[in-house]
């Protein structure tokens, strides 16, 4: 796969289930830079719910969503 931004930070969350995905893109979102990007890999379908709810209440940006092969990709910058 070739990523149309470029990330700081990859997160690898295959194979973990809700709410774990989000609690822990959480977390490093905290440990990063203001502006930074994070690219985070899912494979939990309810992932694509939890990761929108919750960037419309954030000050984080999804820049890029996609589904590959049964993996969910975001590309966020903290905000």
């Amino acid at each position: 796969m070739s990523e149309s931004f470029s990330a700081e930070d990859v997160l690898d969350l295959r194979g973990l289930r809700c709410p774990m995905p989000l609690l822990k893109t959480k977390q490093r979102l905290n440990q990063l830079e203001l502006g930074a990007c994070l690219h985070v890999i899912a494979t939990d379908p309810g992932s694509v719910r939890d990761f929108g709810s919750y960037l419309e209440l954030s000050q984080h940006q999804l820049r890029e969503q996609r589904e590959e092969g049964g993996e969910f990709h975001f590309w966020i910058v903290k905000g």
